[in-house]
C-alpha cells in the first residue's frame, strides 16, 4: 500500500486543471480500501495462534471456518477491487487518468492496476480457496458486465485519456473472468492478460501524451488530420490500437483467446452459463474496435489542417520513437511466442489450483 503516497504526490503536483479533485478522490478511494486490507491482514495474521504470524507458508495451509473465510474474502476483495478497478469501484480511474501527466498515467496503467489483480490471485485464490469457489460465479458475472459497460462508456468520452482509461477498465474484465474461472487455462490467460495489458496500456498512454505535447489539445472533436504532420506517431498508434483490440499476432489476442478457452473448458459451471458468458464477452470484443478505431479516426484521419501561424509540428524524435518501439517489441514478441510467459507461470498456477 506504500505506493499510494508517490502516486498522490505525482498526481497533485504534475496534474492537469482539476488535479487536486482527482488526487483527493484517488486518495479517498485507495485509503478507504486499504482499511479493508488492513482488516483482512490482521484477521488472517491473528487467527489460530497466540502470537501474530504473517508467514505466507503457514497461513496458506491454515483452514478457516466458512463464515470467517467469507468475511476475510470480502475484505480482501474490496481492497483489490479498488486497485484493479472492478465495477462499481472504478470511478476514480477515469478522473485520475484524465488529469495526470502522461508519465504518471503510464505508471498507473502498467503497474498500479496490476497490483490489484496480483493480490486477487495470490491472496484470494491461494489463501482462501473455499470462499473463492463460492464467490467465483459472481466474479465472472461482474467481469462480463464490466467488459460491456466500460466499452460502451468509452464511446461517450470526449477526453482522449479518459477514453483510454475506460478501455483499460474494459480489459481488466478479462482478467477478472480468468480469475473467476477456476481452471488452469483461465488463470494462465488472466496472468497473460495482466502482462499484455501492462505493455499495451502504458504505450497507449505514452502516445497520447506525446500527441498532447505536440498539439496541446485534449478533446477528440477538436483534433483531426494529424497523420499528415506526424506520420511516425500515427503508425505506432495504429499498431497499438490494433494490439488493444486483440489483433492476431499480438499479445492481446492470445490473452483473450486463452481466457475464452478457460471459460469454456471450466469444470465448474453449467454449459448454458458458459455459453452465455462467452457470448457477452464476444459482444465486448465487438465493442472494442468501435471505440478504438473511432478514436484513431477522430485523431489522425480527416481534413482538418492546422491553420495556426506555425502549422508545422515536429514528428516524434528518436527518444520517443525508441520508447514506443521498445514497448511495441514485447507486445508482438509475446504475441508470436506466448509460451515464454506460460513457462514462467504454469507451475505456480497448478500449485494454486491444487487447493480446489
Amino acid at each position: 500500500e506504500l505506493e499510494l503516497i508517490p502516486v498522490y504526490l505525482l498526481l497533485s503536483m504534475w496534474g492537469g486543471k482539476k488535479r487536486l479533485y482527482s488526487a483527493t478522490k484517488f486518495i479517498l478511494y485507495t485509503a478507504g480500501s486499504s482499511i479493508f486490507l488492513l482488516m483482512g491482514v490482521l484477521g488472517i495474521g491473528l487467527y489460530g495462534s497466540n502470537e501474530p504470524t504473517l508467514n505466507f507458508e503457514t497461513s496458506a495451509n491454515q483452514s478457516y471456518p466458512v463464515a470467517l473465510e467469507i468475511i476475510f474474502y470480502i475484505g480482501f476483495l474490496i481492497a483489490f477491487a479498488v486497485k484493479s478497478p472492478i465495477i462499481p469501484l472504478h470511478t476514480w480511474l477515469p478522473d485520475t487518468h484524465g488529469e495526470a501527466h502522461y508519465s504518471t498515467c503510464m505508471l498507473l496503467a502498467g503497474i498500479l492496476l496490476k497490483m490489484g489483480a496480483y493480490g486477487l490471485v495470490r491472496i484470494n485464490m491461494e489463501l482462501l480457496p473455499h470462499a473463492h469457489s463460492l464467490f467465483s460465479p459472481w466474479l465472472i458475472l461482474l467481469g462480463a458486465i464490466q467488459i460491456i459497460y466500460a466499452a460502451s462508456t468509452s464511446l461517450g468520452q470526449r477526453n482522449l485519456k479518459k477514453r483510454i482509461a475506460y478501455s483499460s477498465v474494459s480489459h481488466m474484465g478479462f482478467i477478472i473472468i480468468g480469475i473467476g474461472s477456476i481452471s488452469d487455462t483461465g488463470l494462465n490467460g488472466a496472468i497473460f492478460q495482466i502482462i499484455s495489458h501492462g505493455f499495451i496500456g502504458a504505450a497507449l498512454f505514452f502516445l497520447a501524451g506525446t500527441s498532447y505535447d505536440r498539439i496541446r489539445l485534449f478533446y477528440l472533436d477538436e483534433m483531426g488530420g494529424m497523420a499528415i504532420p506526424m506520420p511516425k506517431i500515427f503508425t505506432v498508434f495504429s499498431i497499438l490500437s490494433m494490439a488493444s483490440l486483440a489483433l492476431p499476432g499480438m499479445s492481446g489476442f492470445v490473452a483473450e483467446l486463452i481466457v475464452f478457452f478457460g471459460i469454456i473448458t471450466s469444470q465448474k459451471y453449467l454449459l448454458m452459463t458458459k455459453i452465455l458468458i462467452t457470448f457477452v464477452m464476444a459482444i465486448g470484443m465487438i465493442l472494442t474496435p468501435i471505440y478504438s478505431l473511432s478514436m484513431l479516426r477522430q485523431m489522425f484521419y480527416g481534413y482538418k489542417f492546422f491553420n495556426t501561424p506555425n502549422s508545422f509540428f515536429f514528428d516524434s524524435g528518436p527518444r520517443e520513437l525508441f520508447i514506443s518501439i521498445s514497448i511495441l517489441i514485447p507486445v508482438i514478441g509475446i504475441g508470436i511466442y506466448p509460451d515464454f510467459i506460460f513457462s514462467l507461470s504454469v507451475d505456480k498456477v497448478e500449485a494454486i489450483l491444487s487447493n480446489f
